[in-house]
């Protein structure tokens, strides 16, 4: 693997390292995550995997181990893959707090390896926008390789199109990494040139009141509070009473062409 590379992968380790150092294990509700009002993403994927029970998933770029924990809370026999040390400590913790195990890999998800076939699912949340563009689809054809005939492989992270969420982006600085590249829409074919069947959602569009809610209202500095932690804490009591009827607006706009560009995320199911 190339020097450049390498050196992202430390940039990358090291930041996450230090994110695992400032977390604290009672603060983090996995339930919340995945069931929560906010939580529109994972809901989908949770929906769209059907029973996990007795299921093999990895799950890569896992940092924290939210979603590795909720997976083996199902019933699967779950894989956590991280770059991070740090990460891959805290998961564990975290696992053990909710009484399940997991199998921790701790490596560049370009190098982990396991045999053909071996998972019914791999994960990937927010890990895709952190691989390099021309490293992309030889990513996926390692997670194709991974994957039982019939499995899925269900991804989401960031679009590149939203100017609030560009401007965000511009403002955050410190509390993500500068090797970030958000997705554009020709990912969909980059998917599509391995799997056989590749469907897509988008989520957040009227939604993003919530960040606007953040900073002018709640005035939380987006360098001390990373805002896509910060939705998962907020319940139907906190915010619903607005929030929930924005819900209903995005799932009409965002069924638009075009429109949909202006998620601030997307969720790539992909069939082997």
């Amino acid at each position: 693997m190339n020097t450049e590379i390498e050196k992202l992968h430390q940039r990358e380790a090291e930041f996450h390292d230090e994110w695992a150092n400032s977390e604290k294990i009672e603060d983090i509700d996995v339930m919340s995550l995945f069931e929560g009002l906010t939580a529109m993403e994972n809901r989908f994927i949770i929906q769209h995997c059907g029973n996990l029970k007795g299921k093999k998933v990895l799950d890569v770029g896992a940092g924290l181990g939210e979603s590795s924990v909720y997976f083996a809370l199902q019933g699967a026999e779950v894989y956590y893959n991280d770059i991070s040390p740090q990460m891959g400590e805290f998961a564990n913790a975290l696992a053990a707090r909710y009484g399940v195990k997991i199998h921790t890999v701790i490596a560049p998800a370009e190098k982990i390896a396991f045999g053909e076939g071996f998972f019914d699912i791999v994960h990937c949340a927010n890990l895709m926008h952190h691989v390099p563009k021309d490293e992309h689809l030889k990513w996926i054809s390692n997670i194709h390789y991974f994957l039982k005939k019939g499995g899925w492989l269900y991804t989401w992270d960031p679009l590149k199109y939203n100017p609030v969420i560009n401007v965000y982006r511009r403002m955050a600085t410190e509390v993500r990494t500068d090797d970030e590249m958000p997705l554009g829409f020709d990912m969909i074919r980059t998917y599509g040139k391995v799997f056989t069947k590749v469907e897509h959602r988008e989520f957040w569009f009227s939604t993003l009141w919530l960040f606007l809610y953040y900073y002018l209202i709640k005035r939380y500095n987006p360098n001390k509070v990373r805002y896509w932690k910060q939705i998962y804490k907020e319940t139907p009591k906190t915010i619903g009473w607005w929030f929930k009827p924005l819900q209903s607006l995005d799932k009409f706009f965002l069924k638009l062409p075009l429109i949909n560009r202006l998620a601030w995320n997307i969720v790539l199911c992909a069939q082997k």
